[in-house]
């Protein structure tokens, strides 16, 4: 099954999504990749889900991506007795490390890390973002602050602190626990949350140890602070807008987000556009039309993936989200200004012999009528840096590996195949090229392909071979 599209589609699945026949038709509407999210359901849950995808894997003859979210730490109020608490503006409150149950002075926050972290003029965000505190006073085990913006408070709110960078670790014991599970059902891409630092993106490649990609999500502002190392070090990249909209003003959520999104062009890492991007489609078979015009403007930015959540997990109508996100991806692909913005946000590529070849591939593309690239590869190293250039033609990701397959899913323009026979040489390389494009749909007798491999044949990391062959 080809796609009519270049951008792809991550998808979550949940409660509406949870069967063989639900999950086959968000496949068959137009979904590349699909989503566990470990912040709820069960180990069983999602390994019966897993299992499902991997049944229509088979069956659809097309490799699919499993991407798992770690739910990362959760900063949250503690118990205020049952109670709601109405926090005035102006007021002061009183967060500490005691225990007993909150009263309309103070509340407990167990979380020793965010007040050896805090400083006087810091703000606390509460409720997602709902409420607003700014700290007066703080010590190792307590803050008092005013209350800058005001409102109802019950008790297990989540917390933020922006503008701060907490000395906590990106993986608590549960995400621990969570990904030794999901690295041995098989996951593809790894999605950490609660990404500060680059270190916290080093130390999960570590323990994943190439089983799977990693995928940095972008959620706190100190990311973006070292936004250009964290990228150097994932293998993917998520502008997680919700918490970047707690955060920060809603305002500059935008601009980042198009920081982030060339970011990762210029360097040639796969990016995932998410959060509310169809979110009226939870209780609606239709979006609203602004929500049409964000999933068409991270097309026209160039993201690899759009994402849908709960529109897909527990929405009413999650096919129809998946099958609406595919027809707004093609009509902006369709517009003749979507390429013109893809070649003026183009970055120049590295001198290095690989990046030279896909820049020819590129170049060939432009200037002869090229049905289809083919770029043999390991490790998808080759497939992602062709993906970079942005073809207008299909990228034909050819492996011997099918976790490779399967990872490429996520890739702009990349259409996956797995291909155990291994090439011998040049003739059988394009022999074996042109057979597989025309398998897959892409080319016809007669029609015009580009090549693009490693010499010698099979070593990862050798991108130095380019060949333009006639079907």
């Amino acid at each position: 099954m080809k796609r009519e599209r270049h951008a792809k589609i991550v998808a979550t699945l949940g409660p509406s999504s949870s069967d063989e026949a639900s999950i086959g038709a968000l496949f068959d509407a137009g979904a590349d990749v699909f989503r566990l999210n470990f912040s709820h359901g069960s180990h069983e849950q999602h390994l019966e889900r897993y299992a499902l995808v991997r049944r229509i894997e088979r069956d659809r003859g097309r490799p699919i991506a499993v991407l798992m979210d770690l739910q990362g730490p959760k900063l949250r109020i503690g118990s205020l007795g049952g109670k709601t608490l109405a926090l005035q503006a102006g007021g002061h409150f009183r967060l500490d490390l005691d225990d007993a149950p909150g009263d309309p002075r103070r509340a407990p926050l167990p979380h020793p890390e965010i007040f050896a972290a805090l400083r006087v003029g810091a703000s606390l965000l509460l409720d997602d973002g709902k409420l607003r505190l700014e700290v007066l006073e703080h010590g190792s085990d307590y803050a008092l602050t005013r209350v800058v913006v005001g409102g109802d408070l019950s008790e297990r709110k989540g917390v933020n602190v922006p503008s701060v960078v907490l000395p906590l670790a990106a993986l608590t014991p549960k995400d621990r626990r969570d990904l030794d599970f999901g690295l041995s059902m098989g996951v593809d891409w790894v999605a950490l949350s609660f990404v500060q630092r680059p270190e916290d993106v080093r130390e999960v490649k570590e323990i994943v140890a190439g089983r799977a990609g990693v995928l940095a999500k972008l959620e706190k502002p100190a990311a973006i602070d070292s936004l250009e190392a964290i990228v150097a070090e994932s293998d993917a990249v998520m502008v997680a807008r919700g918490d970047l909209g707690v955060e920060l003003p809603a305002e500059q959520v935008p601009p980042i987000q198009k920081r982030i999104v060339r970011a990762c062009r210029a360097a040639g890492k796969p990016v995932v556009v998410a959060t509310q991007m169809l979110e009226s489609m939870i209780a609606s078979p239709v979006p609203t039309r602004a929500e049409a015009s964000d999933v068409a403007n991270a097309v026209y930015e160039g993201a690899d993936a759009v994402m849908l959540s709960a529109e897909s997990a527990s929405g009413r109508f999650p096919r129809e989200a998946v099958a609406m996100m595919d027809r707004v991806i093609r009509q902006a692909e369709a517009d003749d200004a979507w390429r013109g913005a893809l070649d003026a946000s183009a970055t120049p590529p590295t001198a290095a012999i690989p990046d030279a070849i896909c820049r020819a591939l590129r170049e060939s593309e432009k200037l002869l009528p090229v049905k289809a690239v083919v770029a043999y590869t390991r490790s998808g190293a080759t497939s992602v840096r062709a993906a970079r250039e942005r073809p207008d033609v299909p990228v034909l990701g050819i492996t011997p590996e099918i976790a490779t397959a399967r990872r490429l899913a996520l890739v702009w323009g990349v259409h996956p195949v797995h291909h155990d026979e291994l090439v011998a040489d040049t003739p059988h390389m394009v022999s074996q090229a042109c057979t597989v494009v025309q398998r897959e749909g892409f080319a016809q007798p007669g029609d015009i392909v580009v090549i693009a491999s490693g010499m010698p044949f099979g070593v990862p990391g050798t991108t130095n071979f380019l060949h333009i062959a006639k079907v």
